[in-house]
């Protein structure tokens, strides 16, 4: 056999690659599972994005190459975005760069930034690549807790009574993955100072803004904000295309040509196509969110009447298409808990734990299933 690269040693295989293998084979053995474990939404986008697709490929260079950069339409598109949705000015010639997912860019920024025995400050719990991306790198990892008694929020006084020295980079995630929490722009503004004051890179993964959230706040939106942050943003939840793999890295000039080196020597442009369904998403007026939003509160609060019947506790007031919702004891793990539910009940929920040791004794439930299924969900808890 080949050996493999030690970096492979520091990381397993993403928890739903294995657990939702586990899932298709209850399937495939006739179990009538219900999927309330992983957040890809099982919506379509609108017409006018599809449509834009299909249209593009009648478009004499729609299979070529494209921009590492993007088309300059769809970058333009994104700072018009911004500055509707968020007030945030940004020049689309060099501080916006689209993505294929804004999870490559977790790699990307990774690369672009940390070498090996730099310290990266990850949120715990937190989504789980932050962590996984770091030790690929060779970063070392610096976990802070983020609780429910502080509303999920780091602890900067905390934070600021260790040896920051060698941290280079720390990642937040507001509206808060997997819990939901919000931050205002005080709250934030105090995370980018704190950065500022030591010296590291900030980067805010913002794909949650626009489900079940008001008022959307982006990190650029802090006025001298811009130098030492970046924002990763991305259509997959905002406008249900997960498997367009559409994101995007905002941020200034210096930081965005640092990693378009690492982008520009990894892959080559979004299709075509794609990229003009992303222009026509991103132009969507306001009658998509609201309808976005209402259906999602609807399986929100059906979702709510499921944890209830679970004896689960949970913030009403939470974003995102995840209800994190806190076990009713500890007499089981999360994980153990989880597996009852699917092997008795045939319903997978994810583990707080795929997250981190702080959420241990919660459980996170996705929006993306349907009403019908929710409820069905419910009746057999009620009919045991």
């Amino acid at each position: 056999m080949i050996e493999q690269a030690k970096r492979l040693e520091t990381v397993e295989e993403y928890y739903f690659s294995k657990k939702l293998r586990e899932v298709r084979g209850l399937i495939m053995e006739g179990k009538p599972i219900i999927n309330m474990g992983i957040g890809s939404p099982d919506l379509p986008p609108s017409q006018a994005v599809i449509g834009a697709l299909r249209d593009a490929l009648s478009e004499p260079n729609a299979h070529q190459y494209q921009s590492y950069q993007g088309l300059l339409e769809l970058r333009e598109t994104i700072a018009q975005f911004y500055g509707e949705k968020y007030a945030v000015t940004l020049d689309p010639n060099n501080e916006i760069l689209p993505l294929m997912g804004s999870k490559e860019g977790i790699m990307h920024i990774s690369m672009a930034f940390l070498n090996e025995g730099d310290e990266v400050l990850i949120p715990n719990p937190g989504y789980p690549t932050y962590s996984s991306v770091s030790r690929l790198v060779g970063a070392e990892i610096r976990l802070y807790d983020l609780e429910e008694k502080n509303n999920w929020l780091p602890d900067l006084a905390a934070l600021e009574k260790q040896d920051l020295s060698k941290v280079k980079l720390m990642w937040i995630s507001y509206p808060h993955m997997p819990t939901g929490a919000m931050a205002d722009l005080s709250e934030l503004k105090a995370i980018v100072d704190f950065a500022k004051r030591y010296n590291i890179l900030l980067v805010n993964d913002n794909p949650y803004s626009f489900v079940l959230c008001e008022h959307p706040v982006s990190l650029l939106s802090i006025a001298g904000a811009k130098e030492n942050i970046l924002e990763l943003n991305s259509l997959s939840k905002t406008f249900n295309m997960a498997g367009w793999r559409v994101g995007m890295v905002l941020g200034s000039e210096e930081n965005i040509k640092s990693i378009l080196k690492v982008k520009s020597n990894m892959d080559s442009g979004m299709f075509y196509g794609v990229q003009k369904g992303a222009i026509a998403a991103l132009k969507s007026d306001e009658s998509w969110f609201h309808s976005l939003n209402t259906l999602y509160n609807k399986r929100r609060n059906k979702m709510f009447q499921l944890a209830d019947q679970l004896g689960c506790s949970y913030d009403t007031n939470s974003a995102g298409m995840f209800v994190w919702a806190k076990l009713p004891n500890k007499d089981m793990s999360s994980e153990e808990f989880v597996d009852k539910i699917l092997y008795k009940k045939n319903i997978f929920i994810a583990p707080g734990t795929i997250f981190g040791t702080n959420g241990e004794g919660y459980i996170r439930f996705s929006l993306c299933v349907t009403e019908d299924k929710i409820e069905e969900a419910i009746q057999r808890f009620a009919a045991s």
